[in-house]
């Protein structure tokens, strides 16, 4: 189900998908393709060998090609999201949204096909012939009734998963809360009395899986647009007569007394408080239409207070979102060369999330939602979205359901070393990054944008806000209004601007920054003209008064001169040097370069404390850290001058109590080569490759993260500003709007506990 909270203008999400190279996905080559050797072995005449193999062995194309992590996503564009039949080439955009969600959250590779066709002939005949090509085929946004046509027929024809997750995604999910809300109101599936209002797809899979589970036929009643389904009707298909029922009752309203439960997969509104009050004891209510529920939660609680209620929604609890199914259920069926996704596995996966749902929930999810709560209970029968277990939960769960019921064409022998396996395919990073835009919704700050005439700055300031994140603070002088209303803005006067020339705060910021330094040889009118002429300044001035609660900069000067005008204002943190932190972000691992910012040629002592403070930044991350001090020496070897330094940091490091993993001078390829390390130094204290990486310098480390970026095709993001008193930021003079937005999230996110902003600032004593 679809995130329908988050809003955005249309220009963004235009601009979203064309920027750079246009779309979402590439095909990036695994093997390396730098010389005529690397080509002949690729194609021409070395991929001869491989043909001849799997021409004798067709399972061996499994082992010499990609399609055992290749999936197909497939749709006729006949049933676009909410959109209607839009045409097979307005599909594309969203097919290739799919295609990126098997790639973030399983490590499944994707392509997107559209066909032009509405004849279900044509298309089945067309996905069929693909088989040699895929693992497995999800079909996606197709119509009922074609898509129980489509879907059924390539089932029988084909010899590997074809997934409907329009109809069995939302289904899996449903079936996972139903059975933690029967568990905390003490129900029985065979027991419980079931509505589902709505008879497209979606709604006909979660009849069909819950009666799978034990949910008995006769205790179903099913809607339409017409009313209640019963065997008196004439004007049935075959798929929903296979779900009418000996019923007196014929509307939604007659169903709903004495119902235990209400699945809504229909239309907004429909179900209204005085059906709710017409229910059994504790009723349970899945309210999934989108992107507006059949009720509103709160409506539905101020009726029934007893009720447990899900949505398809993120700004509600219990939120039904088929991330949590699809790619695990994909990854469990690959791993395995599953022939179908059969009722077991789904049900496996049903039960798997379900029981994850119950289980304690991890700090990092627990702080994406502001840190409240997320114990198994009336608001949380549904894992959240960006729970790092998911993948070795689900996917296990559905591996083991495709062995135990005949359809797996391959074994797991040990699944612990699998579950080991599926969470090493993951960058735990890229979970917490994602973490992080929660837990801002959850918990939004106020953030001082200090270039607010900027229009990079404005347009990630207008989506901070519309995304929910927090409130943002635009700091400029010339006339901001009008530069909103220029992006679109339609009420511009709601933003809140700070302007550097007439703010009534101004006397305020002068006063603080001249106490400051009014001993240092700074006069008061050196601090007027600064506050008066310089944003950044000014901004620094009104986050240490306590009128925000973080801030970023730097569009529009050297990093270098920012961060000398921000620590001018704001303190270092007691005993540290500030320093820059650069994530290296690739599929499966990150690694953090420091110092990319700040010091030029650190000592000893400043190396060592870069390396613990580094240390926490990654746990922050998600990663548990191991740290290489880097040389263009491994050890001595070659000897050479400028490495008294690491090794005086290792030393220092030794004399300490740390709780993570260091080693001194290394290059960087044995830094980041474990199996280097194990064979040629085995005497090594790192057990794996670093993923934090000290530089001597700022000039290599600079120079090394500015290639990576350029030239290394992996994300770098940062540099990150660590050892600041308060949170400030400063982004590089090419950030784009999105990386603002992000570069904002994570600044409020390190906002200390501390008095709320507003708060804080009045009760400041006067000047």
């Amino acid at each position: 189900m679809s995130d329908s909270n988050i809003k955005f203008s249309e220009k963004e999400a235009l601009d979203f998908h064309s920027q750079g190279r246009p779309g979402k996905i590439e095909i990036v080559a695994t093997k390396p393709m730098a010389t005529q050797r690397d080509l002949s072995l690729a194609y021409s005449p070395g991929v001869a060998v491989p043909v001849r193999a799997i021409a004798a062995n067709p399972t061996l194309a499994y082992d010499y090609t990609a399609k055992g992590n290749l999936v197909a996503v497939i749709s006729n564009g006949t049933a676009i999201l909410g959109l209607g039949n839009l045409g097979a080439l307005a599909a594309k955009p969203v097919m290739e949204g799919k295609a990126v969600l098997f790639k973030r959250f399983a490590d499944v590779d994707a392509i997107d096909l559209e066909l032009a066709t509405e004849d279900c002939d044509r298309f089945i005949d067309a996905v069929a012939l693909l088989e040699p090509s895929f693992g497995g085929i999800n079909l996606e946004d197709i119509a009922a009734p074609d898509c129980f046509v489509i879907e059924q027929t390539l089932r029988e024809r084909m010899n590997i998963p074809v997934f409907h997750d329009d109809q069995h995604g939302t289904a899996i999910i449903t079936a996972a809360g139903l059975i933690n809300a029967c568990h905390l109101t003490n129900r029985k599936l065979g027991d419980i009395k079931v509505v589902v209002n709505g008879a497209g797809a979606a709604a006909i899979a979660c009849t069909e899986l819950v009666k799978a589970m034990g949910v008995k036929g006769g205790n179903v009643i099913m809607c339409d647009r017409k009313g209640v389904i019963h065997k008196g009707r004439t004007d049935l298909d075959q798929w929903k007569s296979a779900h009418a029922v000996e019923t007196d009752a014929r509307t939604l309203a007659d169903a709903l007394k004495g119902a235990d439960v209400f699945l809504g997969l229909s239309a907004a509104n429909v179900l209204t408080q005085d059906m709710l009050k017409q229910m059994a004891d504790q009723p349970i209510i899945f309210a999934m239409a989108n992107p507006d529920p059949e009720i509103w939660p709160p409506d539905a609680m101020e009726a029934r207070p007893d009720a447990i209620i899900a949505t398809g929604r993120s700004d509600f609890p219990n939120q039904v979102n088929n991330v949590l199914g699809f790619p695990f259920i994909f990854r469990g069926a690959l791993d395995v060369r599953a022939t179908a996704i059969n009722d077991e596995m789904k049900i496996a996966a049903a039960e798997a999330l379900a029981e994850l749902a119950r289980e304690p929930v991890p700090e990092e999810v627990a702080a994406a939602y502001g840190g409240r709560s997320q114990s198994f209970g009336r608001d949380y029968i549904i894992p959240a979205p960006f729970d790092p277990r998911l993948m070795e939960v689900v996917a296990s769960a559905v591996a083991e359901a495709a062995m135990k019921s005949g359809v797996a064409q391959t074994t797991i022998e040990d699944f612990d070393a699998y579950r080991h396996e599926l969470r090493a395919r993951l960058n735990p990073t890229v979970s917490v990054l994602s973490l992080a835009y929660e837990a801002a919704k959850s918990n939004p700050k106020r953030v001082l944008f200090a270039e607010g005439e900027e229009p990079n700055v404005l347009r990630a300031a207008i989506a901070f806000r519309e995304a929910g994140y927090g409130t943002p603070v635009l700091v400029g002088r010339e006339d901001v209004y009008g530069l909103l209303r220029e992006l679109g803005v339609d009420d511009p006067e709601s933003y809140e601007v700070l302007n550097s020339r007439n703010s009534p705060l101004v006397g305020r910021a002068v006063d603080h920054i001249y106490e400051k330094h009014r001993r240092h040889g700074l006069l008061r009118r050196e601090v007027e003209r600064m506050i008066n002429q310089d944003r950044n300044y000014f901004a620094a001035a009104m986050l240490a008064l306590g009128e925000a609660d973080a801030m970023i900069t730097g569009t529009t000067r050297p990093f270098s001169q920012s961060l000398r005008q921000v620590r001018q204002v704001i303190d270092d943190e007691k005993d540290a040097t500030p320093f820059g932190i650069n994530l290296v972000v690739s599929r499966n691992r990150t690694v953090l370069i420091a110092d990319t910012a700040v010091t030029e040629r650190p000592d000893a002592h400043q190396l060592a404390a870069i390396g613990m403070r580094a240390a926490g930044f990654a746990r922050r991350m998600g990663l548990e850290p191991r740290i290489a001090f880097i040389s263009y020496t491994t050890f001595g070897n070659p000897p050479g001058t400028h490495i008294e330094d690491l090794r005086g940091a290792v030393s220092l490091l030794d004399g300490i109590n740390t709780d993570f993993e260091y080693e001194g001078e290394m290059a960087p390829d044995v830094a980041l080569n474990y199996e280097m390390q194990k064979r040629f130094y085995p005497f090594t204290r790192l057990s794996g490759p670093a993923n934090i990486l000290v530089m001597p310098g700022l000039q290599s480390a600079n120079l090394s993260s500015k290639l990576l970026k350029n030239l290394g095709g992996e994300s770098v993001l940062g540099p990150f500003i660590v050892g600041l008193e308060l949170p400030v930021q400063i982004a590089p003079m090419t950030a784009t709007a999105s990386d603002l937005v992000t570069l904002a999230v994570l600044a409020a996110g390190s906002v200390r506990e501390r008095m709320p902003a507003k708060k804080r600032a009045r009760s400041a004593p006067p000047n």
